[in-house]
């Protein structure tokens, strides 16, 4: 009943060759997918943001741990870096974190709304500076001045 009489779209024949990026030297592309590239194998995989350390700034709730995060990021218009704060809600399953605490933020499935990151523990950077200091003085063999006055008094 249409006025317009359409010949089926399959049985129409494109006069140009350069659709979609064909020319008439090229062969005609064959009806399966294209092959996708494969990322070389020695290269390792992508793994941007997975995880971040912070500190505990809040640990009243139950299994949940609110970390604190500072970046450096560069002011927007003088350059200069300026210190980024952000909050998250991270899983802590025993309520093993205190205030304080430093901890490093894995990331996982979503575990409630707020709450994609599991805290795990890290030794504070206070422990490992103490553990250098006592190591170093034995690794010389030159003993401190403290020690040299306690021997010199004994």
């Amino acid at each position: 009943m249409s006025l317009l009489q359409l010949p089926p779209l399959h049985s129409l024949k494109l006069s140009t060759p350069f659709l979609h990026g064909s020319s008439t030297s090229l062969s005609k592309p064959s009806s399966s997918s294209p092959p996708t590239p494969s990322p070389p194998s020695f290269l390792p995989p992508i793994r941007a943001m997975k995880s971040m350390q912070g500190r505990v700034v809040c640990a009243t709730s139950d299994k949940t741990v609110a970390v604190e995060v500072v970046r450096l990021a560069p002011h927007p218009k003088y350059k200069r870096r300026v210190r980024k704060k952000k909050k998250y809600q991270a899983h802590d399953p025993e309520n093993q974190f205190k205030v304080g605490d430093v901890v490093q933020l894995e990331k996982s499935r979503p575990i409630s709304k707020t709450k994609t990151f599991i805290a795990v523990a890290v030794q504070s950077r206070v422990s490992k500076n103490k553990a250098v200091e006592e190591g170093s003085a034995g690794e010389l063999g030159i003993p401190l001045e403290s020690q040299q006055q306690q021997e010199q008094t004994a």
